[in-house]
């Protein structure tokens, strides 16, 4: 929020609370014309959730909204990208191979809903809404990678990130389940740098490569304040020999694989 604006998916959660008063109705009263329970709707009315598709259409039946809800949920996830992320986003979006590496964290592409919204809000740095609106950005990009033409992704990870802890161990178990699933496909690939690795290049920091339908190479660094997208030529070059270095010191796919399903024991 800035100077008092509300965010797009807080203005959806007041037009959705003045539309159900305007029927005389509470929460509970709506919760049971549209079978969500009430704790959600008034997450939903307060800006601390991201309505589903399916809770907004039967909002919008149950307060004959004419379509309206449907109408700014639209706004909301276009809006739901901080505006430094978007051209990266763009970038993403038309990529045909993607190569990822994280030291401290699973790859955002690979993240469940619940890890994200444990990431989001560590640190307490971000108001709910503005957990909420990153985190329907986060799994409207994941898209891409069940698309009918996919690029290929290929994510390295250290170990580290694979044994902390983020949120609680049920989120953990689940996202660990997803990554076994995910990693079933062809064109997802995630390879672990073990421990025993020591100190390799990527303990410099998280990157990104994707590489453009016309061949071309743009790279993505993040720090805590915004993304920086870059396609100079002496940048990406670094950033693909830091990329072959990690490589070599990875675990191959099955291995990888075999870790991940060895240490998902430990979240369950």
């Amino acid at each position: 929020m800035v100077d008092g604006a509300l965010s797009t998916l807080e203005f959806l959660g007041a037009e959705l609370r003045r539309a159900r008063r305007e029927r005389g109705l509470n929460q509970e009263d709506l919760a049971q014309r549209i079978t969500y329970s009430s704790s959600l709707v008034g997450m939903v009315e307060i800006g601390h959730r991201t309505p589903s598709q399916d809770f907004i259409a039967r909002a919008d039946a149950a307060l004959e909204a004419g379509g309206l809800f449907e109408r700014l949920l639209t706004l909301v996830r276009a809006d739901a990208a901080p505006p430094w992320l978007r051209e990266w986003i763009s970038v993403e979006a038309e990529a045909t191979l993607i190569r990822w590496f994280e030291p401290s964290l699973i790859p955002g592409l690979l993240q469940t809903e619940a890890y994200a919204r444990a990431v989001l809000r560590g640190g307490g740095m971000l108001r709910e809404a503005e957990v909420e609106q990153r985190i329907t950005s986060r799994l409207a990009r994941q898209a891409i990678l069940a698309r009918e033409t996919p690029p290929e992704f290929v994510a390295v990870v250290d170990e580290g990130v694979l044994r902390r802890c983020v949120g609680e161990p049920a989120v953990m178990a689940e996202q660990f389940a997803h990554l076994l699933r995910v990693t079933e496909w062809s064109h997802v690939d995630l390879h672990v740098a073990p421990a025993e690795a020591g100190m390799h290049a990527g303990l410099a920091g998280a990157f990104i490569l994707a590489r453009t339908p016309e061949g071309g190479e743009v790279a993505h660094l993040d720090n805590p304040l915004r993304a920086h997208v870059t396609d100079r030529p002496e940048d990406v070059d670094s950033l693909q020999r830091r990329w072959e270095s990690l490589r070599g010191e990875a675990l191959p796919r099955r291995a990888s694989r075999d870790l991940i399903r060895e240490l998902a024991k430990s979240w369950t």
